[in-house]
């Protein structure tokens, strides 16, 4: 299996689990090392990334996968959902795969350069 592929399937396993909230499942393809930023987390890690955004994915009803796009360990994936207040939303990802596990995961809804949160913590008021 090529490197592209071995993304793909990864990614794709990260986001059924996600769609699924099946905790054990995610945590099974999310590296020990791992970082997650957005426009209010700025590289927290993966004990916080399952405390403050985990539990988001039971706000969720559906996730689509509308395009996805891998190079080697990279893939850029953009995503509609449906919350279970009705209200939709679209983001879009760049994962990095390493080492057959999601190490990291930026997400993009609108985040200012530079970053206003603080490099391992998270703004509460976004």
């Amino acid at each position: 299996m090529s490197q592209t592929d071995a993304t793909e399937s990864i990614v794709g396993e990260y986001f059924d689990a996600y769609s699924k909230r099946d905790r054990a499942a995610i945590e099974a393809v999310i590296a020990e090392d791992f970082r997650f930023t957005s426009p209010l987390d700025n590289q927290i890690d993966r004990k916080t990334y399952f405390e403050i955004c985990w539990p988001n994915s039971e706000t969720i009803i559906v996730m689509a996968l509308k395009h996805l796009q891998v190079f080697g360990q990279r893939a850029f994936v953009t995503y509609e959902a449906l919350n279970r207040d009705g209200k939709r939303f679209r983001n879009t990802e760049l994962l990095t795969v390493k080492e057959g596990r999601i190490s990291e995961v930026e997400v993009y809804f609108g985040w200012n350069l530079p970053h206003t949160v603080a490099v391992g913590t998270h703004r509460a008021d976004g």
